[in-house]
C-alpha cells in the first residue's frame, strides 16, 4: 500500500493545488537583460517585439523566370505561344532599375526586385529564349510567381510576445524583421543549501555516520539541465551557521534552494531562521506524499524554496514545486517537465485520499504506437529508484486508486 512519506494526516497541511497557486502569485520574473541574437536562443522574451522593417523590403520573384505583363500572355499556350521581346536582366541584391513595358519581358532570377510594371513571373520551364526573343507557351496571372513585400513580416507587426520562448525560428523571424538583440528575462543565479552536520561534500573524506551531498547534487544536474546558473553550499546544523550562509547567497543568488531541516526536529532549523530573519512562510508543509515538508518563504523579495533531507521528498517537492517557481522566476509560463499519456501496469492504492500521492516508475514502449506502460519503482533503495526512473504519476486529492491499465498522464523525467 503507498503512502504519503511519514503519513499522519494534519488538517493544517496546505493542498497541492493551493501551493502552486501561491507559486504562481508570489514569485515575479527577474528584470530584463539585452543579449545578441544568437544569445537569446532559448531564453523567454521579456517584452513584445516588433518588426523594424517589411520583410522582404521589395516585391520579389520566387523563381527564376521571365517578368512579364500578365495580359501580355494571357492567351498563351504550347500550341499558340506568344513572343516577346527582352528587355535586360535582373539579379538579387541588384541595383539596376528597370521598368516594364507591353510587348517586353526581364529575365529575372530568384529574390530579385520585380520591375515597375511588371505584374507576374512566367517560370522558365515554360519559355524558350533565343537571341533577344523570348517564347511563352503558359499563362502567368497577376501576381504568379511573386513573393510581396511584407509578406514574411510587416513592420510594426508583433513578431513575438511576451513571455514567448525564444525558438530557432522565432531567432530567424527577428533577424528578418531588424533586430540584431532581443531582451529576455534574466536568467536565475540559485544557491543550493544542504544542511546537516552529518552532510559531506564529494570528494572528502567520509567518516562514520557521515552522508555525501547526494541531495544537492542531484539538484544542481537538474538546474543544469534547465541552463541555471548554480551554486552549492553545506552548512552546519545551527542557526548562526544558517543566517550567516542565506545572508551572503541571498546577495549574489536570485533564489535559494534548501535540502534537509525542514520538518519539526531539534535540529529543523531552515523555516525558523528564516522567520528570523525577516522573511515570511508563504507555506510551509504540504498535503503531498513524498515531499510534505516542502514551502516556499520570500526573503527580502527573493524566494527561498524548503525542502525536505529525504532524497524521494526532496527530489519530489523540487520537481512539483521549486523547479516550477525557479522557472517562473526566468519568464517561462509552462511546466518545466514534458507530459504523455501512459498505461499504469498495475493497480495502486492510497489510504489519503486528501492527499497527492506521487510515484516514480519506469517506462516501457508497447507495440502498435499504444501509450507506454508505466511500471512503478518500490525498490527499498531510494536513489536507486530515482536514478532509474523515467517518469511520474500522482494519484490525486479526492482518489483512492489506480487502476491496473488505466490511461493517466505521466511527467517525463528523460
Amino acid at each position: 500500500m503507498l503512502q504519503p512519506e511519514r503519513a499522519t494526516y494534519k488538517s493544517e497541511l496546505l493542498g497541492f493545488k493551493e501551493a502552486k497557486q501561491l507559486c504562481k502569485t508570489s514569485i515575479i520574473p527577474l528584470p530584463a537583460e539585452k543579449l545578441p541574437l544568437l544569445g537569446a536562443a532559448g531564453r523567454i522574451l521579456a517584452h513584445d517585439i516588433f518588426a523594424l522593417v517589411d520583410s522582404p523590403s521589395v516585391d520579389g520573384s520566387l523563381k527564376d523566370g521571365y517578368a512579364v505583363l500578365s495580359k501580355d500572355i494571357e492567351t498563351a499556350s504550347k500550341n499558340k505561344p506568344i513572343t516577346l521581346q527582352l528587355a535586360g536582366t535582373l539579379y538579387a541584391g541588384g541595383t539596376e532599375s528597370l521598368s516594364m513595358t507591353p510587348g517586353t519581358a526581364i529575365r529575372i532570377l530568384t529574390g530579385a526586385e520585380i520591375p515597375e510594371g511588371a505584374d507576374s513571373v512566367v517560370a522558365e520551364e515554360f519559355t524558350h529564349q533565343a537571341g533577344e526573343k523570348l517564347t511563352v507557351m503558359n499563362t502567368a496571372e497577376p501576381g504568379r510567381n511573386i513573393l510581396f513585400r511584407g509578406t514574411d513580416v510587416r513592420l510594426g507587426e508583433v513578431i513575438g510576445a511576451k513571455g514567448s520562448h525564444i525558438t530557432p525560428g522565432i531567432l530567424g523571424l527577428a533577424a528578418a524583421a531588424g533586430h540584431n538583440s532581443l531582451s529576455v528575462v534574466r536568467r536565475p543565479k540559485v544557491a543550493l543549501i544542504a544542511t546537516g552536520d552529518e552532510i559531506v561534500a564529494p570528494g572528502q573524506p567520509l567518516d562514520r555516520g557521515k552522508l555525501y551531498a547526494s541531495n544537492i547534487t542531484t539538484l544542481a544536474g537538474w538546474c543544469r539541465k534547465y541552463g541555471l546558473d548554480v551554486h552549492l553550499e553545506i552548512v552546519q546544523d545551527t542557526p548562526e551557521a544558517i543566517e550567516k550562509c542565506f545572508t551572503q547567497m541571498h546577495t549574489t543568488c536570485d533564489a535559494m534552494i534548501t535540502s534537509g531541516g525542514a520538518w519539526t526536529g531539534d535540529h529543523d532549523l531552515v523555516a525558523k531562521v528564516i522567520s528570523h530573519m525577516g522573511g515570511e512562510i508563504i507555506f510551509h508543509r504540504l498535503r503531498i506524499g513524498p515531499g510534505k515538508a516542502t514551502g516556499l518563504a520570500m526573503l527580502s523579495g527573493k524566494p527561498v524554496f524548503i525542502l525536505p533531507g529525504g532524497p524521494p521528498s526532496n527530489l519530489m517537492g523540487f520537481l512539483q514545486i521549486a523547479l516550477p517557481g525557479i522557472m517562473q522566476l526566468g519568464g517561462y509560463s509552462d511546466p518545466p517537465l514534458s507530459c504523455c499519456r501512459v498505461c499504469c501496469s498495475e493497480e495502486l492504492r492510497t489510504n489519503f485520499p486528501d492527499w497527492v500521492q506521487f510515484i516514480f516508475g519506469r517506462l516501457q514502449t508497447k507495440a502498435d504506437g499504444e501509450p507506454p506502460l508505466f511500471i512503478p519503482l518500490l525498490k527499498k533503495s531510494r536513489l536507486r529508484s530515482m536514478a532509474e526512473a523515467d517518469a511520474v504519476i500522482s494519484i490525486n486529492e479526492g482518489k483512492t486508486a489506480i487502476a491496473e491499465h488505466a490511461i493517466i498522464t505521466a511527467q517525463l523525467l528523460r
